[in-house]
């Protein structure tokens, strides 16, 4: 145990010496140097945090991807022309993406329009009445906030003020949104398809909402409907620095 806590202060030490030589150090009157070296021992200690919450396991991340598994892909054939495959994530959101399965393969997303799209911000669906009031017959869903952040294509579960009110309506983001992170159940993202996302008609409602004509799980085999027509309206433009920091809609 001596040894232990003698190689402990020798490392100490040496994170010490190593963040000295690092840190600036102030050459202000009175005080400078030992300015320095207060910062230098704060490195230190933050350093040794640091190693022991990752000896401990720390913050246990989810992996950004995941295989592509047939049984665990979405595909929403839209009215904007085409299909869009959308991975989901039951590592993450195993209560939603079930819920995602099981009223997919009910046939309850078929139809559905796109009620509520905000340029620059996402597209919402799922909702039998098209007025963001609805959902389906299946009781509210326990919150699975997780770590996983809102980018580009990621899809994530709406909700109401509660946070375990998400049903059965949902979200692709059209650009990074921070902000919602830990605040909205994040269940998949968007793999194949992002330019049939893009040409989502956009209001709130929109004047000529863009539907689902399909929606299945890719490993029941359904093939895209033949009477998927072309997009209506222009895709989006790809996003900017100046996209990625604008503010969030009111």
């Amino acid at each position: 145990m001596g040894l232990g806590k003698g190689l402990k202060a020798a490392w100490l030490g040496s994170a010490i010496t190593l963040a000295m030589l690092h840190a600036p150090v102030a050459l202000a009157q009175g005080g400078g140097q030992a300015e320095a070296l207060k910062k230098a021992e704060s490195a230190a200690i933050a350093a040794d945090n640091a190693k022991k919450l990752a000896a401990e396991g720390g913050v246990k991340l989810p992996p950004a991807t995941v295989p592509v598994d047939p049984e665990n892909v979405w595909d929403l054939d839209l009215s904007t022309g085409g299909r869009v495959r959308i991975q989901l994530r039951p590592d993450i959101a195993p209560g939603h993406v079930e819920r995602i399965k099981a009223l997919t393969r009910q046939g309850f997303y078929n139809g559905l329009r796109f009620h509520r799209v905000i340029p620059g911000f996402m597209a919402q669906g799922g909702d039998p009445k098209g007025d963001g009031t609805g959902g389906s017959t299946e009781p509210d869903l326990k919150a699975e906030f997780n770590l996983m952040p809102h980018l580009r294509g990621t899809v994530s579960m709406a909700r109401a003020a509660s946070e375990d009110s998400a049903n059965s309506q949902f979200f692709i983001l059209f650009l990074p949104r921070m902000q919602l992170d830990k605040k909205y159940t994040v269940f998949g993202r968007v793999i194949e398809g992002m330019q049939y996302v893009d040409s989502i008609a956009q209001g709130e409602p929109p004047a000529n909402p863009s539907v689902i004509v399909q929606a299945s799980i890719e490993s029941d085999g359904k093939a895209p409907p033949a009477n998927l027509s072309a997009p209506t309206t222009a895709p989006a433009k790809v996003p900017g620095i100046a996209d990625l920091n604008a503010p969030l809609p009111q």
